[in-house]
């Protein structure tokens, strides 16, 4: 694996859950895993750690060779290694400052690719796949194609790229483009877009739901790489995410006041009361007829971006809130949404929270004490938040699209079997339309008590996507072995 971020070493997103997950899961198959990952500042390996010194060759006529010191440690189940080049990743962020990207990240992530090309030349056993994420890992696959093509170590080790997010895909101006020591025809006159050319070349891709899959081949959902996923054909699919039910169950979760379980649910009561207490919503308002349990209270976590669907929120709110909602929102993000969500408060009090922060801990209380969950998102690629809430028993309210249409059923239109409530239209009209009818629902004691046993009973862990991963690997190892049987002399 190489990626920009693993957790819990460096989290900016639901990608370093992914890589971490997914790389234990691939484990306990028996395969073994090297991630490697930028030595950012403060980040640490996860007990005694090997180091040694790997020299990299001159990216480029007229380039300098540089030195990069790998650390390599034992992870939960698979191996860190650690690129450490100061220069390169000790600084105060990841991917840049203030709200403006590092002008060289280009150079920075294709010296990843080259350490971890060069390290796995150098120990002489090759790899079998090299899977990488995002246009952070473009280069390495790409100089796999490129530098290594002939290296007997690496001629057979098939390639793969997960597109967790479309929108970003590591341009590089062309005068920059020379530090990364690609083949000149790549790219354009003006630059080098490293996601495209990374699709482009690798033998298998995929992304991370089979409905994105399918939307990303349209302009609406490709972000201007429709036609090159299109072009792959069946070498791109959708392999849905998982989450991992270790890490998040409400079971053994420390950061909820009180712990509880399908089988022993009366804790996510407890966890209810605790965060409607402490936030200061009032769930018991007379006029609202309510009963014993209360009000249900929406909780809303994330990226305060219109792709998640604050926008559609702040235009919902009113008619959410006027027919008995309450709110809790936690995230920063665009201004002008907090903006809007901060005078919806301001008219609601004692209906709405916002939490203008990134808090791990309080998020958790939030999927345990929240009654349903918003998600109502322009666009998402596969989303692991759904698959949290209903782990915790909150029930998910999305948008139909991408990996929430692959994981949510409606309980309307599917009462047997429905965990959730899905709406259409990337409207707020819709997004009210679809808290009336879970309101509908939850003023049901009983149907909405079956909704929460079927939610708490899905099954999202790695055990399933895992595998498709493994077939993934294999079909491309074929495609590679294909490849080089066509080529004169390899």
């Amino acid at each position: 694996m190489v990626s920009s971020e693993c957790e819990p070493f460096a989290k900016t997103g639901g990608l370093a859950d992914v890589v971490d997950a997914l790389s234990r899961a691939l484990g306990e198959l028996g395969h073994e895993v090297d991630v490697y990952l930028p030595r950012y500042r403060g980040v640490e390996p996860p007990g005694p750690a090997e180091r040694r010194l790997i020299s990299l060759p001159a990216p480029g006529p007229g380039g300098t060779g540089e030195i990069v010191e790998l650390l390599t440690a034992r992870a939960d189940g698979y191996r860190l290694r650690l690129v450490d080049h100061p220069h390169s990743y000790d600084r105060a962020g990841f991917y840049g400052e203030g709200g403006s990207d590092y002008p060289d990240n280009g150079a920075r992530f294709a010296l990843l690719g080259r350490a971890a090309l060069e390290a796995i030349r150098s120990e002489g056993g090759g790899v079998a796949v090299l899977h990488g994420h995002d246009w952070q890992a473009g280069p390495a696959l790409l100089l796999r194609d490129h530098r290594f093509a002939t290296d007997p170590r690496l001629a057979g080790t098939a390639t793969m790229l997960t597109c967790h997010n479309l929108a970003y895909h590591g341009w590089v101006p062309r005068e920059r483009a020379a530090a990364l020591d690609l083949p000149a025809a790549v790219g354009k006159a003006d630059g080098v877009d490293l996601l495209r050319e990374a699709v482009a070349g690798a033998d298998m891709v995929n992304t991370v739901s089979p409905t994105y899959a399918e939307e990303s081949r349209t302009p609406e959902y490709g972000a201007g790489l429709d036609d090159v996923l299109s072009d792959r054909g069946d070498r791109y699919l959708g392999i849905l995410n998982g989450i991992d039910p270790r890490l998040w169950d409400p079971a053994t979760d420390e950061a909820l006041p009180r712990r509880y379980s399908a089988a022993d649910p009366a804790g996510k009561a407890a966890c209810r009361a605790d965060l409607a207490a402490r936030l200061g919503i009032d769930t018991s308002a007379a006029d609202d007829g309510w009963g014993d349990r209360g009000a249900p209270i929406f909780g809303m976590v994330g990226r305060l971006d219109p792709q998640k669907g604050f926008d559609l929120l702040n235009g919902a709110a009113e008619a959410m809130l006027a027919g008995g909602a309450r709110m809790v929102v936690l995230g920063t993000g665009d201004e002008r949404l907090v903006r809007g969500l901060r005078e919806i408060a301001g008219r609601w009090p004692g209906r709405v929270a916002i939490l203008e922060r990134f808090d791990r801990d309080e998020a958790r209380r939030i999927y345990a004490g929240s009654d349903l969950l918003l998600m109502p998102s322009r666009f998402e690629p596969c989303g692991q938040s759904q698959m949290i809430a209903m782990r915790y028993g909150t029930i998910p309210l999305v948008r139909r699209t991408g990996g929430l249409a692959d994981t949510v059923v409606d309980a309307d239109a599917h009462p047997a079997d429905g965990d959730g409530f899905v709406f259409a239209p990337a409207e707020p009209g819709a997004l009210a339309g679809a808290a009336e009818r879970a309101i509908a629902a939850y003023r049901d004691a009983g149907r909405w008590g079956a909704i929460i046993r079927r939610a708490m009973a899905r099954d999202f862990s790695w055990t399933a996507s895992a595998p498709r991963y493994v077939e993934a690997y294999e079909r491309a190892l074929a495609i590679r072995a294909s490849r080089r049987a066509s080529q004169p002399g390899t």
